[in-house]
């Protein structure tokens, strides 16, 4: 379904905002591979996974509770290994995560000025 000429023109003005947010682009650019699992990491977490998975079956079928244990042990250590992030990237979201607002009111100036924007945009809207 296409957009309708309003869309398209709010749209290109969300964009042209974003562009010109230089704060908020730094961020992005910050976080954009803080996200990213590591083939290397997911290969040898599947590896070291069915090791312990062989180790565990083969402690089953021969009665041997402790090389069992070990085997599941091992499986949970090849299933961390494989969800580990790149070397770029960090279990738990990026480092602002969870930051409350700073007592300098950093954050309620930028949503005064995202409030401010808005407004203005209302204003124009209804201008035309």
């Amino acid at each position: 379904m296409p957009l309708s000429e309003h869309e398209q023109r709010l749209l290109e003005q969300l964009e042209k905002q974003l562009h010109e947010d230089r704060r908020f682009a730094s961020n992005m650019k910050a976080s954009g591979n803080a996200g990213k699992l590591s083939t290397r990491h997911i290969a040898l977490g599947a590896l070291v996974f069915i090791i312990g998975l062989a180790a565990l079956i083969f402690g089953i079928s021969q009665h041997l509770i402790i090389v069992g244990v070990i085997g599941f042990i091992v499986m949970f250590g090849g299933v961390a290994l494989a969800l580990k992030k790149s070397s770029t990237g960090k279990i738990g979201g990026s480092p602002s995560f969870g930051r409350t607002k700073s007592p300098s009111g950093g954050n309620s100036q930028f949503m005064s000025g995202l409030e401010e924007k808005w407004n203005q945009r209302k204003r124009d809207q209804d201008g035309r």
